[in-house]
């Protein structure tokens, strides 16, 4: 790799509670991933992500945090934690987690107090008064319903997310220098960087002013819009100038990601620049549809906008808040060669990518999930009218023929926390390992020769005889990935013509098949 290790790195994302269960609840814990890092090792990721461990009542999966500094029982211990990151440092795997600095938990201490009459402790977060008024403003929580929940005392605050996740108020130099010195306790336990949760949300209208009128109805109600009154304040970056701050203060090329649903690329790249953050989720590819022109688009977007403010892209396909790529491509076999073809793609294009738990194992969204095993306050608070998240929770496959598949230990006392479909028998770690044609194979190879011959560096469009084609190369080595996002073969573009093939999504026979990918390199001298 060239330049800091984060700039091309293939980071892995582990949900802890559904990663691998070591003493038998049917949660996942951290020494479930810590006796699985040989794993992830072995399939050739340069890091894991891990996301929030830290003691949490758990509405929210843990993003609702009581304590900073300390490991939720649920999931182990400091101790564990520490062991953790050791073990993976000791295989050549780094450790980002997660950080969420929007909001805290409600039983966190300091909410806690300002509950109990705390005028310092309230001040650190949105309380209003609204003698004249039912709420502040009309202002709607994510998860459906208002943003607004009263107080013991008549007061109310705010909550961009479940009522029990009260908004902080980053104005207040005491929660600026409280996330600071959080930042510093988890780099002195050794962890190489942070994934920031809502990082586009911590500071809203001091106003409280109303949504403007205008607002595009079809984007979801998290992504950044002009004028919106919470997402993508201009004084947001202030706060991430000061933790560029204290991670410049670390050696080891320590690293931010933020989650920043900001799709114009032009607002995006002021989080990265040189003295703010260093990378972002990219969620215009994401979300692009199984389209060649819509790839093009946000890959070209992407690519442009960042290279303004100098950092690299992130690619990804899946995560923890989104339907599983298969089943968004289509699902069933369909889905299947698409996802293949996409990992190819993904991982043949510049910068750095995130691969979500199990996507190497091809696993699809579980959607027939029964109402009352659901957890997601999404779910909770719609009254089912949205389903929410879990389906993507699912804890993944690891062996045998049955649930819970190796996720808990044999004779477990608690089922998983989500049931498993009793389909994934063909999908677990066990079954496809020593399969060629598995997608676990499929990653495992690509990951391979993405280390040895892509990565960083930069990307010319090659023509293509079908609108339905990608066609580019990668510089400096000259690389060259062909992707068909059509139902039928298509000839190899003549940018190929007596090229080595290095890897492809499906069997190539003199032309590239139908929904399918490959690498090739040009033929040594």
């Amino acid at each position: 790799m060239n330049g800091p290790w984060w700039r091309d790195a293939v980071i892995y994302q582990v949900y802890p509670r559904s990663f691998a269960d070591s003493d038998g609840d049917g949660v996942g814990d951290l020494p479930g991933v810590i006796a699985h890092l040989p794993y992830l090792a072995r399939l050739g990721v340069d890091a894991i992500w891990l996301n929030p461990f830290y003691p949490s009542p758990q509405a929210d999966a843990g993003y609702d945090v009581s304590d900073y500094r300390d490991v939720e029982p649920l999931f182990g211990t400091l101790a564990d934690a520490d062991e953790l990151i050791g073990t993976a440092h000791r295989l050549g795997l780094r450790v980002v987690v997660d950080l969420v600095p929007n909001h805290t938990s409600s039983a966190h201490p300091w909410f806690q107090a300002a509950l109990a009459g705390d005028k310092e402790a309230r001040a650190r977060y949105i309380f209003r008064d609204a003698p004249d008024r039912e709420k502040p403003n009309g202002w709607q929580s994510v998860f459906g319903g208002s943003a607004w929940t009263q107080a013991p005392d008549g007061s109310w605050y705010l909550h961009l997310f479940d009522a029990e996740q009260p908004d902080l108020d980053w104005t207040n130099p005491e929660v600026v220098a409280e996330f600071e010195s959080i930042l510093r306790f988890w780099l002195d336990r050794g962890v190489d960087g942070f994934r920031i949760d809502v990082a586009h949300g911590l500071r809203k209208d001091p106003s409280l002013r109303e949504l403007p009128e205008g607002l595009d109805p079809e984007l979801p109600v998290h992504v950044a819009q002009a004028g919106h009154p919470f997402w993508d304040q201009d004084e947001v970056h202030e706060i991430w100038r000061g933790w560029r701050r204290v991670l410049d203060a670390y050696a080891g090329d320590r690293v931010t990601v933020a989650e920043a649903w900001v799709y114009d690329f032009a607002r995006l790249g002021l989080y990265l620049r040189p003295d703010e953050l260093h990378t972002a989720f990219n969620f215009a590819f994401l979300v692009a549809p199984w389209d060649a022109a819509a790839f093009r688009k946000a890959i070209d977007d992407t690519i442009a906008g960042l290279a303004t403010v100098g950092a690299p892209a992130t690619w990804v396909l899946s995560n923890h808040d989104v339907v599983r790529h298969p089943s968004r491509y289509g699902g069933g076999e369909t889905g299947q060669r698409r996802a293949r073809a996409a990992a190819l793609l993904m991982l043949a294009l510049p910068g750095g990518a995130y691969l979500y738990q199990g996507e190497e194992l091809g696993l699809e969204e579980v959607w027939d999930i029964p109402d009352d095993k659901r957890q997601d306050p999404n779910f909770l608070r719609t009254g089912g009218r949205e389903r929410g998240r879990d389906g993507c929770r699912v804890p993944i496959p690891w062996s045998g023929t049955s649930p819970p598949f190796g996720f808990s230990p044999p004779g477990a006392a608690a089922p998983p926390w989500l049931p498993q479909p009793a389909e994934w028998a063909r999908q677990t770690v066990e079954a496809e390992t020593p399969e060629p044609g598995s997608m676990l194979s499929l990653y495992r190879d690509a990951l391979a020769l993405r280390r040895e011959h892509l990565g960083d560096g930069g990307l010319e469009w090659l023509a293509a005889d079908d609108d339905s084609v990608l066609c580019f190369r990668r510089t400096p080595k000259g690389v060259v990935c062909v992707v068909n996002t059509g139902p039928s073969p298509v000839p190899l573009p003549a940018a190929v013509e007596g090229a080595e093939l290095l890897l492809a999504s499906a069997p190539i026979e003199g032309s590239l098949p139908g929904e399918a990918a490959a690498w090739f390199r040009p033929r040594r001298a």
